[in-house]
C-alpha cells in the first residue's frame, strides 16, 4: 500500500475530567481539517464519545490497529482512531484533578512518544493537561517537558517556546522559584535558547527570523546600577550570537521588547524566566497561544492553556488555540518527515 505524502500526526484527549477532549472534537470536526495531515487520535473510546457529546459534533473515524499501521493508510480523509484503555468512567470527576487521570494522561503520552521513537509518528499535539494530576499519577519531573526530555533520550539543551501568530518566545528558566532565576543565568544557556529557537521558527515554515533577547533587570539594569546580568552575562551572549551568524539583538528591557515583537521587528524573543514572557503573551492573545517543546527530536504542541476545570464538560471551550497548536504541529511534522525521507534517499 503506498504511503501518503501526509506527515503522521499523533492527538491525544488530554486530561478526561479537563476540556481536552471536547477541544479534540472540535478540532477534527472542521471541514478540510485531514487535509494537513494524516491524523490519529490516541485515547479512551469513552472519553472520545464524551468529548464528542460535549462539543455537541460527530467525529467519524476510522479504527487504527497501532500506530504502526496510520501512515500506510489509503484513505486519510478521516482520522484514524487507536482505542487504549487506560482509565475507567468512575474513576474521572469532571473538574477535578485526580491520579488516574494524572496517570492516563501519561501512559497515552508515552504510548505516542513511543511511536515517535519507531518513526511512526511525525508530531504530536495533545490537549491540555494537568501538571498536579499528572505528579499525583506518577509524574517524576517539574513539568512535561523534562518528562518527554527523558523518555525519548534527550542529552542536549531543550526548552518551552510559547507562541502567538508569528511571534514565538523562549525562555532560559521556566517552571522554578524566581527567587532562583538569576542562578540559571549563564551565556551558554541564552545562547542555545537563542539557537533553539531560531532553529525551530525555521522548521516552522518562518526562513529568515529576527530574535531579540530581553534584559534581566530594571531598565536594562541601567548600566549595571541595577544589576550585572546584562553587562556580564546576557550582552556577551547575544555577541557570540552575532559573531556566529545568528541575526540576534538586545538585551533589551523586558517592558519594551514587546512591542518591538508587536510591531513586526521581530518573529522570536528569548526570555530570562517564566513570566517575563508569559504575562506579555497571554495579554496579547490568552485564547491563541500555543506551547511548542522545543528541542526534542520530535514537535510537540500543545494550547497554551490549561485544563479549564471551571467550564469542563459544559461546551464552552475555546478551540482556538488547539486549532493553532494542530497547525504548528502539522508544519513541524511535514518538515521532520520530509527531513526523513531525505535521509533514507541518501543511504
Amino acid at each position: 500500500m503506498m504511503k501518503t505524502a501526509k506527515p503522521v500526526v499523533a492527538i491525544t484527549l488530554g486530561d478526561p475530567a479537563g476540556i481536552g477532549p471536547e477541544l479534540i472534537a472540535k478540532l477534527l470536526s472542521q471541514p478540510g481539517i485531514t487535509d494537513q495531515a494524516n491524523i490519529v487520535v490516541v485515547g479512551d473510546e469513552w472519553v472520545w464519545q464524551e468529548g464528542q457529546r460535549v462539543a455537541g459534533v460527530e467525529v467519524p473515524t476510522e479504527v487504527a490497529e497501532s500506530l504502526a499501521g496510520v501512515r500506510s493508510r489509503s484513505d486519510t480523509g478521516r482520522p484514524a482512531f487507536l482505542s487504549v484503555a487506560t482509565i475507567n468512567p468512575d474513576q474521572v470527576e469532571i473538574g477535578q484533578a485526580s491520579a488516574d487521570c494524572g496517570a492516563s494522561v501519561l501512559r497515552v503520552l508515552n504510548g505516542c512518544m513511543d511511536g515517535a521513537k519507531a518513526g511512526e509518528v511525525d508530531a504530536i499535539c495533545f490537549a491540555p493537561l494537568n501538571k498536579h494530576a499528572m505528579k499525583l499519577g506518577g509524574l517524576a519531573h517539574e513539568d512535561e517537558l523534562h518528562h518527554f526530555a527523558e523518555y525519548l533520550g534527550v542529552d542536549g539543551y531543550f526548552c518551552e517556546f510559547n507562541t502567538l501568530g508569528d511571534l514565538w518566545t523562549s525562555r532560559v528558566s521556566s517552571h522554578i522559584p524566581l527567587k532562583d532565576a538569576a542562578q540559571m543565568l549563564s551565556q551558554e544557556r541564552i545562547v542555545a535558547a537563542a539557537r533553539l529557537i531560531y532553529q525551530s521558527l525555521q522548521a516552522s515554515g518562518h526562513p529568515e527570523p529576527k530574535v531579540a533577547v530581553a534584559a534581566f533587570n530594571p531598565h536594562g539594569g541601567d548600566g549595571g546600577v541595577c544589576g550585572r546580568e546584562e553587562i556580564d552575562i546576557i550582552a556577551p551572549a547575544v555577541q557570540q550570537l552575532r559573531d556566529s551568524g545568528f541575526p540576534v539583538d538586545g538585551p533589551f528591557p523586558a517592558d519594551t521588547i514587546f512591542l518591538k515583537a508587536r510591531d513586526g521587528l521581530y518573529q522570536a524573543i528569548v526570555t530570562m524566566y517564566h513570566d517575563q514572557g508569559q504575562i506579555a503573551i497571554k495579554l496579547m492573545g490568552f485564547s491563541k497561544g500555543v506551547t511548542v517543546q522545543g528541542g526534542l527530536p520530535v514537535p510537540i504542541t500543545t494550547p497554551a492553556h490549561g485544563t479549564a476545570f471551571d467550564i469542563a464538560g459544559k461546551g464552552a471551550a475555546d478551540v482556538n488555540a488547539t486549532c493553532n497548536a494542530f497547525q504548528i504541529a502539522t508544519r513541524m511534522g511535514l518538515s521532520q518527515w520530509q527531513a526523513r525521507q531525505r535521509s533514507t534517499a541518501t543511504h
